[in-house]
């Protein structure tokens, strides 16, 4: 099942689109997973259809249960000329009310971005650090000094990123790490900016975060 909405935010007013999936065969009762996608700055708004073309959404839009991995996909659209980091809790807002409605498992919510979005995973995991069950930050960065949580987090970048460098990466896993944290980096040798095609098709990110679960 595929289906797309629009959120309004009461807090901070900001209306976000998304594009939301799930098993085709799955029932109003069936507890599943869910994995908070955030694109790229190239797929901001209006045109809805641009979060289809990277990551999670690019896949269960192609297969609501790819590669078997029963789960709900939420893809929100940042508004146009605005970034994910700039509003993390009309992001929560809309993450808590389409998991209320779809009737997520509220212990396996995982979320992962890209470029951007990587950036907007950090955020969320700074604002919210025991919310999700696994995070994958993707060639993103943050605030190192800020953030501190035991979230499982994978994050992944190439050594030949000319758009983030991958001293964005390093400097969050070193950092929470250091505090005790949960972070597993993976280095692309070779690879510029496009980390994201790798790390979501040729590894077993998908089924991780799916399978993700709080405690």
């Amino acid at each position: 099942m595929k289906k797309t909405g629009a959120f309004e935010s009461q807090g901070e007013k900001i209306q976000l689109p998304y594009f939301l999936t799930r098993p085709d065969d799955s029932t109003p009762d069936e507890k599943l997973p869910m994995i908070v996608f955030l694109h790229g700055a190239g797929e901001r708004a209006p045109d809805l259809e641009k979060v289809k073309v990277h990551g999670i959404a690019k896949l269960f839009n192609i297969d609501q249960c790819h590669g078997g991995t029963r789960v709900i996909t939420l893809a929100p659209q940042c508004p146009e000329g605005d970034i994910w980091s700039n509003f993390p809790g009309a992001l929560m807002e809309l993450i808590l009310h389409v998991a209320e409605v779809e009737g997520a498992d509220m212990d396996r919510i995982s979320i992962t971005g890209l470029s951007m979005g990587g950036f907007g995973t950090w955020t969320m995991l700074a604002r919210y650090p025991t919310f999700f069950s696994a995070a994958a930050p993707i060639c993103g960065g943050g605030i190192s000094w800020y953030i501190n949580t035991k979230t499982p987090i994978r994050t992944f970048h190439g050594d030949a990123d000319r758009t983030v460098p991958i001293q964005y990466t390093y400097m969050m896993a070193d950092a929470l790490n250091a505090r005790g944290g949960n972070v597993d980096m993976v280095v692309f040798h070779g690879c510029d900016h496009d980390s994201w095609t790798r790390a979501y098709e040729q590894t077993d990110l998908v089924s991780w975060l799916a399978n993700s679960k709080k405690g």
